[in-house]
């Protein structure tokens, strides 16, 4: 089935039989990836005055119980009611959901004990492109990234100076296969997500940041469709399912 689909002021067609998901599953335990110190999310029945709600234990239904973080237990779209003390909610600010978007792979360079993303880097890869939303896939990109605890372990982040290139760049969402865009222990600066967001002057409420997606190899970098959908949570950031569609 294709679909044309109108942005910039150009219009895209794209085949919506060929999704290309880019979002983790969430799941119950250990093959659940973590983040931030806390524990796994778990799914398990309801238990309502001692009755499980269980076909196994002879309810009629199933019926689960998840709890979880979005921001440490999987794929989670963030508005920025994430860093702000006044509450926004990021289902009240994305209300548009395709967007042209371009997809980069981006192997983190050293600075002292940390791998970084840096202006350069993005700049380099992206060249001329002005895209609304911009994929970041990072290297090493193994299937670990899905299950895997990233407690302790200081991840790559984005440098301050990428963010900011990205925002007067006019990138209104940045997706990226990472915990956050910001160092792991930063003693609360929060650059990337301050700068993306212009904390401090005007904020850019429209615009989202979408961490711990997922890129499979097997898609090749280059210009897509993003349709980023959200659940409809009242809160600063909400599980997503962020889909490419190849640009035909």
């Amino acid at each position: 089935m294709l679909a044309n689909i109108k942005s910039n002021h150009k219009e895209y067609q794209i085949d919506l039989t060929q999704p290309l998901d880019i979002s983790m599953s969430l799941k119950g335990g250990e093959k659940n990836i973590t983040s931030w110190y806390l524990p796994r999310p778990t799914i398990a029945p309801a238990e309502v005055d001692g009755f499980i709600v269980s076909i196994a234990d002879g309810a009629a239904v199933n019926s689960n119980t998840i709890s979880f973080n979005p921001h440490a237990h999987g794929t989670h779209t963030e508005c920025a009611g994430h860093i702000t003390e006044a509450f926004y909610s990021v289902n009240d600010q994305l209300n548009q959901y395709f967007f042209v978007a371009e997809l980069i792979t981006v192997a983190p360079g050293k600075l002292n004990d940390d791998f970084v993303i840096s202006k350069k880097q993005i700049q380099n890869l992206l060249g001329s492109n002005r895209p609304e939303a911009l994929v970041i896939r990072t290297l090493p990109n193994y299937k670990d990234k899905c299950y895997k605890d990233y407690s302790h372990t200081n991840p790559p982040y984005l440098l301050e100076d990428a963010a900011v290139f990205l925002r007067d760049l006019g990138v209104k969402h940045l997706l990226i296969d990472l915990p956050s865009v910001d160092k792991e222990k930063d003693g609360g600066t929060l650059l990337a997500h301050k700068a993306f967001w212009n904390f401090g002057s005007k904020l850019r409420l429209d615009a989202t940041i979408t961490e711990f997606i997922f890129v499979s190899n097997k898609i090749k970098d280059g210009a897509y469709i993003l349709n980023l959908q959200i659940a409809p949570f009242h809160n600063d950031a909400s599980p997503s399912k962020p889909i490419l569609y190849r640009v035909l």
